[in-house]
C-alpha cells in the first residue's frame, strides 16, 4: 500500500520550534519529489516546501524562508520538515506530499498531522 504518515505535531508557543516527519513506504522513494503542504482553518490549502528526489534543491514559501528547513532521507523512507521562530499564522494541518520526479502533480499524500501555536 502506498502511503505517508506524518507526525510530531502539536501545540508549541510563538517562537519555539516543532520538528515534522514523514515516514514513505509502499513506493520508491529515493525516485520522488517530495514536498510539505499546509491547510489553515478557513484558507485553501497551500504548498510550504518541496525537496527533489535526490535531497537537494530545496524551495520555500516567502513566509517560511529562513524559519524552516526541509529534508529528505532516502535511507530511511522519511521527509522531516524543521520548524523554527514559529508564528501564530503557521497554525495550520500540515501533508506531507509526493510525486514521481517525471510528473507535475502530487499524487501522494498522508492524512496531516495539526500544528498549533499559542500563547
Amino acid at each position: 500500500e502506498v502511503q505517508l504518515e506524518e507526525s510530531g505535531g502539536g501545540l508549541v508557543q510563538p517562537g519555539g520550534s516543532l520538528r515534522l516527519s514523514c515516514a514513505a513506504s509502499g513506493f520508491i522513494f529515493n525516485t520522488h519529489t517530495m514536498g510539505w503542504f499546509r491547510q489553515a482553518p478557513g484558507k485553501e490549502r497551500e504548498f510550504v516546501a518541496a525537496i527533489s528526489w535526490s535531497g537537494g534543491s530545496p524551495v520555500y514559501i516567502d513566509s517560511v524562508k529562513g524559519r524552516f528547513t526541509i529534508s529528505k532521507d532516502n535511507a530511511e523512507n522519511r521527509l522531516y520538515l524543521q520548524m523554527n521562530s514559529l508564528k501564530l499564522e503557521d497554525t495550520a494541518v500540515y501533508y506531507c506530499a509526493g510525486r514521481h520526479y517525471g510528473q507535475s502533480l502530487y499524487h501522494i499524500w498522508g492524512q496531516g498531522t495539526q500544528v498549533t501555536i499559542a500563547s
